[in-house]
């Protein structure tokens, strides 16, 4: 089997070191931390979706993604206009792809409020560990959702993450 070639960058900001990874046309994640920290939820979502990976370090392949992140985060940027390729089960795609549809900008939303969206207002939990899936943070907004009594509830980059961003969007 042929390894697959996936373009990677990391950017400093205000919640840390980003490690984005694009297949050379789509942005296929954004994990915190730096790659060499790479846990083991993130090599097997690798080997998963995309079988033997060789990283080949790209600056050119991330400057839109690191333009537009650093615009975000210096408050000139709101909504993102990246092409992204989701890799996941269909129900997680489908539960990401409502987070970006229903959640504006300074808004939050509950695991409910998202499990109503998809139609399966039952799968409440199924969701929960659909966003702690969710392989774009800060694009596709996970940090929005929180619990349905307005509690902060897990974060996968950790709630200090969740409440910086949070608080960011409601500054602008």
């Amino acid at each position: 089997m042929e390894q697959v070639r996936l373009y990677y960058d990391e950017m400093d900001s205000p919640i840390g070191i980003l490690t984005l990874i694009s297949n050379g046309e789509k942005l296929v994640r954004i994990e915190y931390g730096e790659l060499k920290d790479r846990g083991d939820q993130m090599d097997k979502w690798l080997i998963r979706y995309f079988g033997d990976v060789a990283f080949i370090h790209s600056e050119d392949k991330m400057e839109p993604v690191i333009n537009q992140l650093q615009a975000y985060f210096n408050e000139q940027k709101r909504d993102f206009t990246l092409d992204f390729e989701f890799n996941g089960t269909p129900f997680q795609q489908k539960v990401w792809q409502a987070l970006v549809d229903n959640i504006p900008y300074g808004e939050t939303r509950s695991y409910k409020d998202i499990a109503v969206a998809i139609g399966n207002p039952k799968a409440v939990r199924a969701v929960g560990g659909a966003v702690n899936k969710n392989p774009f943070s800060i694009i596709v907004p996970c940090h929005r959702v929180i619990g349905v009594g307005g509690q902060m509830v897990g974060y996968n980059g950790g709630l200090d993450k969740k409440e910086y961003l949070l608080a960011h969007e409601k500054h602008i």
